[in-house]
């Protein structure tokens, strides 16, 4: 392909990914009308407990934090051990900024951790990254209603697995309840703030996730670079009934620096 053809695809890509956003915020702007309208109620496996207030009824599915949620779980799956079981020094995360890659099956997405915002979620996710802990895990759960996320980190792929340990409070979280694309957050049981284990998610659209019991979500980064990979992969859709993500996403690798 020439170099004019290739900057030709790269702009309509880039335009279209602009033409979903600005659709996606307009979207969440209307759900944000109706005040105090909860009508669904949403875990994310193992993590995000969040009331969820929509303005159609395609409410998302309710599961609470001891059940899985409606995935298909690797069968060779296995429960690691991270750090050996201790929870990783908050100082780890040296107070700084640190830069990385997640490679997924399906692409690489470059991202930014906040040390000094989130300083145990960041020494948590380096620490684990170090280990090779999240090489070979699939980002295990898709939701495409209410709140736009692709939750990866369990290594049982359930929504139930972690590292051995868990750990709190909650760092960071907005105080607005607005998680724009490309943030980074952790899952935990709705309601428990002191439930953080592996499990993270990444946001590929504006989501408007209220605050429960124990407050927000932390969140520890950014993406800098691969929505377009994220977004292909939520284009894809789940498999019906559930909230599999259609295309298997496998974490290949995680570098940080």
């Amino acid at each position: 392909m020439s170099s004019k053809r290739e900057r030709e695809y790269e702009r309509r890509r880039y335009e279209k990914w602009q033409e979903r956003q600005t659709q996606a915020r307009a979207r969440h702007r209307r759900q944000r009308v109706i005040a105090g309208s909860v009508v669904g109620v949403l875990v994310l496996g193992l993590g995000i407990g969040a009331a969820v207030a929509l303005t159609r009824d395609d409410a998302p599915p309710t599961a609470d934090a001891t059940t899985p949620p409606a995935t298909t779980p690797d069968p060779g799956a296995t429960s690691r051990t991270g750090n050996g079981g201790v929870v990783p020094d908050p100082a780890a995360a040296e107070g700084r900024t640190w830069t990385g890659e997640l490679a997924l099956s399906q692409g690489t997405v470059g991202f930014e951790l906040d040390g000094a915002a989130a300083p145990q979620a960041v020494a948590n996710f380096v620490t684990l990254a170090g280990e090779g802990y999240f090489d070979g895990t699939s980002c295990h759960r898709l939701t495409t209603q209410g709140i736009y996320v692709l939750q990866c980190g369990d290594p049982t792929a359930t929504g139930t697995g972690g590292p051995g340990y868990s750990w709190g409070p909650i760092e960071n979280a907005p105080a607005d309840d607005l998680y724009p694309a490309g943030t980074i957050a952790m899952a935990r049981q709705g309601g428990n703030g002191e439930s953080m284990g592996s499990q993270f998610f990444l946001v590929y659209e504006d989501s408007q996730i209220p605050s429960d019991s124990a407050g927000g979500y932390t969140v520890f980064g950014h993406i800098t670079s691969g929505m377009d990979v994220l977004q292909a992969i939520a284009d894809a859709g789940t498999v019906e009934g559930s909230e599999t993500p259609v295309d298997a996403v496998t974490i290949e690798g995680v570098e940080t620096q």
